[in-house]
């Protein structure tokens, strides 16, 4: 599951700029219409140094990459950033990023799937955009009365 954790996620090109679908490099992001192939490739392909994954946090000073993709892991597992360095620690980027790429394809994939099958279907999108129009008109109405009350403004 996918959580809120408040990590930051950076390129997958250059671990010190934030991932940006205005980076020119495709490869720098996933996209959320991006087919499980896609994901797998960039994640596996996502830039690294060439030393094994740290022993602790402390480890991943200067190592922006590094520290990118145990982000990623970490908030797509739900888990402490603590504990993936924990299950990795020493090991080489390859393994890591094939369990990376099988994570990330197993959470994103889902919604990528979704979306296509949205963006398919104009009627559909018109459909759930009105039922939100209507639910956020019905939480709006009684705030937007009280305000007008308050405010002095009477119809």
């Amino acid at each position: 599951m996918i959580t809120g954790a408040a990590t930051r996620v950076m390129s997958l090109r250059d671990g010190s700029k934030k991932m940006s679908k205005s980076d020119d490099s495709d490869m720098s992001r996933i996209n959320l219409t991006d087919d499980a192939d896609t994901v797998a490739q960039k994640i596996r392909k996502a830039r690294t140094d060439p030393n094994p994954l740290p022993e602790d946090e402390k480890g991943l000073e200067g190592r922006p990459e590094a520290e990118n993709l145990i982000n990623i892991f970490a908030a797509l597992a739900g888990t402490p950033r603590a504990e993936v360095i924990a299950r990795f620690a020493g090991q080489q980027f390859s393994g890591f990023k094939n369990e990376l790429a099988d994570l990330a394809v197993a959470q994103i994939a889902p919604i990528a799937e979704k979306m296509r099958r949205l963006l398919a279907d104009p009627a559909e999108l018109d459909r759930i955009l009105a039922g939100g129009t209507e639910r956020a008109a019905a939480i709006a109405a009684p705030i937007l009365a009280e305000t007008k009350r308050l405010v002095g403004f009477h119809a």
